[in-house]
């Protein structure tokens, strides 16, 4: 057995270097929860505390089960999606009331709580967790029978409002997420323009072909930034704490929906691309193009964290956006390297736009064609 190498008690021989990955992986996963950790154990705590000492519940196990189910170990903790699901358990809740008041309990009251809970639950909302979390709180309540009527409801609404309190006053490390999706979304757009420039430069139709696969993809990563900004503004919004991260996620929200166009409109330059390079011909004045493009797209990534950056990355993407005149380029070129050279204007207005120029002002930049 080599260094490398490390066997398990049934003989099956794992690499270290997977273990420590693996490993590795688990203690990030662990460290990355640690905010969700701490406020799903302030707020169930705090919730629970108040409903026993103050209000004098003997039991309150739904303040503390609707508290944990609400705030969830998920990153996108955004307060209106906390109250939709503290909404749906309460709604759960005040089902198995009525039904216990009116019926009593046993097994055909919980079936019949249930049923009208889902039925309920699907008729207010359209998300099937609201639903869910309805009739998870509907069946402990029916089951769990303790104190005077509505009383749980009472404890799951603490257990609530404990939950969206400490969403503001405990924020979770929500920038931090955000830009590390930001930075998935620069280096697989980062990937597809290289992909697509080598491809130019050589006329290699698979790299071309692989660089429109990467560029169809880059959406997924749109949406995973779109969810992580969205959840960061939202709670920036209530947090007194973060009040000196609006301005920034402002302008973080300027450079994604930029980006959103200029994944879309690299598509499109990517489709010109496979076709034009299945002669096998190389382009290399559009691929140097491209290439002056993603330069300045890193120089926006950089701006992220320094604003200092911007200028610099602006001026960077305008001296290639004032050359994109397809005739001047390339006086003796075909339809096909013109209309490539031509969908690179409106990559690089969005690159601009992220970069902080005004939309209007970055096309009066481009030259008329």
């Amino acid at each position: 057995m080599t260094g490398d190498e490390s066997s398990t008690t049934v003989g099956v021989v794992v690499p270290r270097s997977r273990l420590r990955s693996t490993l590795a992986r688990r203690v990030v996963r662990v460290r990355e929860s640690l905010p969700a950790i701490s406020q799903i154990v302030v707020a169930a705590t705090a919730a629970y505390a108040f409903a026993h000492f103050v209000l004098g519940h003997p039991v309150p196990l739904l303040a503390a089960t609707v508290t944990v189910s609400s705030l969830g170990l998920v990153r996108d903790a955004r307060p209106w999606r906390v109250a939709e699901t503290v909404m749906g358990m309460l709604v759960g809740i005040l089902i198995a009331e009525v039904v216990l008041l009116a019926a009593g309990s046993g097994w055909w009251q919980i079936a019949l709580a249930m049923t009208v809970t889902l039925l309920v639950a699907r008729f207010v909302s359209p998300q099937p967790g609201f639903a869910l979390a309805a009739v998870v709180q509907s069946l402990i309540a029916l089951v769990i029978v303790t104190g005077a009527p509505f009383l749980r409801l009472v404890d799951g609404a603490v257990g609530g409002a404990a939950a969206l309190i400490v969403t503001a006053l405990i924020p979770r490390t929500l920038r931090r997420t955000e830009l590390r999706d930001a930075d998935e979304l620069f280096d697989a757009l980062d990937g597809a323009m290289a992909t697509i420039v080598r491809a130019l430069r050589k006329g290699d139709r698979a790299r071309a072909e692989r660089g429109l696969e990467r560029a169809r993809s880059l959406q997924t990563y749109v949406d995973a930034w779109s969810g992580s900004l969205e959840s960061g503004r939202e709670v920036a919004r209530i947090s007194p704490f973060l009040r000196r991260q609006r301005t920034e996620l402002q302008r973080h929200e300027r450079v994604r929906e930029a980006l959103d166009l200029t994944t879309r409109n690299l598509r499109v330059v990517a489709r010109r691309a496979a076709y034009l390079c299945a002669d096998g011909d190389a382009r290399p004045v559009p691929a140097d193009l491209l290439a002056e493009l993603a330069r300045g797209a890193s120089l926006v990534r950089d701006s992220l964290d320094d604003i200092s950056v911007e200028p610099a990355a602006r001026a960077a993407l305008v001296a290639v956006t004032r050359r994109l005149d397809p005739a001047a380029l390339l006086p003796h070129g075909g339809v096909g390297e013109l209309n490539l050279v031509a969908a690179m204007r409106p990559l690089a207005v969005d690159l601009l736009t992220a970069a902080g120029m005004p939309s209007a002002e970055a096309r009066a930049l481009l030259p008329r064609i």
